[in-house]
Formats: structure tokens, sequence, C-alpha cells
């Protein structure tokens, strides 16, 4: 079942964040982590039609070609010294996604998710999509606790105007 959170909760999803909630939906049967055990690159295989049609870039492979980086840095004549890469990426360069698999609990990934999305040019959504079941453990349910006590906490400011936490 997909499931889904917006943060911080005090603002709602914009109607291009339905959108990519919408894809999720579409192939809800697909990678479902109830019955499925799909590596995050197979999750991103299956939503990649629906993300080209709202206009995304998706990572293709894992090949430097493959990959979708986002600017961090400028250098001198406006070259570009950093960049980090994303799983997807809206075609105006707001929304980033990335879609978790094993290690979006277990290593931490998620806070590197939000770390990076915070250090990108432009950047003013990050969607982070993990497994609600992982190991006998709701990543989702653990990752929306730290999300919550982020936000409510408010002694941490994102330079994000949200963040989309979405379960499959």
């Amino acid at each position: 079942m997909i499931k889904f959170q917006f943060f911080p909760r005090s603002q709602g999803i914009t109607d291009e964040i339905e959108a990519v909630v919408e894809c999720f939906r579409q192939v809800e049967d697909e990678i479902g982590s109830a019955t499925k055990t799909l590596s995050s690159d197979k999750v991103l295989a299956k939503l990649r039609p629906g993300l080209e049609a709202l206009g995304f870039q998706v990572e293709s492979g894992k090949s430097k070609d493959k990959k979708i980086g986002v600017p961090v840095l400028f250098g001198q004549d406006n070259k570009i010294d950093k960049s980090f890469n994303a799983d997807a990426v809206s075609d105006d360069g707001r929304i980033v996604i990335e879609v978790e698999a094993g290690r979006a609990v277990d290593n931490n990934q998620f806070l590197k998710d939000i770390f990076q999305a915070c250090m990108m040019f432009e950047v003013e959504y990050l969607v982070i999509a993990v497994r609600n079941q992982y190991r006998g453990n709701d990543d989702f349910a653990k990752i929306f606790a730290f999300l919550e006590t982020l936000y409510i906490s408010n002694r941490l400011r994102l330079p994000l105007s949200g963040i989309l936490l979405i379960g499959y």
C-alpha cells in the first residue's frame, strides 16, 4: 500500500508532488514491499515511464552517462565544480526524487539524501521513497518519526520548501 506524508505538515502538497505520488500508485502492485523485495534500481525502473511522462529525467543505469547530476558548486566561467547524483529530477530542477530500498534506515541513507538535496542548486522539494516493510521493520514509520521530530523541534531549518516521504 502506498502511503505518504509531506513535511512540514502545516502545508499541503502541490499538484506536481501529487502527480509524483500518483506514479507510485500506478505501479503499487509491482513494487509494494509487503510482497516484493525489489532493489531500488528495479523500483525506479518501474516508476520510469510515469515519471518521464511528467517530464522528469530518470537515472537509467550506474555508468556516469546514465546518472542524473545536479549542480552543487560552480567555478570559474560558471563551470560545475561539484554535483550530486539523483535518481530523478523534474524538468525545471525543483524536485529531486530518491528511491531507497534496504539502506534507507540501516545505513542512514535518507539522511544523506536530505543533506545532498539541501546542497543542490535550485532544488525546492525532496521526495524520498522507502519500503514500508524491510526485514520486519517499517522504514516509512522510522523515517516519519525522524522527520516529524526535525520539523517540530524547529532547531534545524532546511533550505527546502518540503520533503515528501513515500512508503511503498
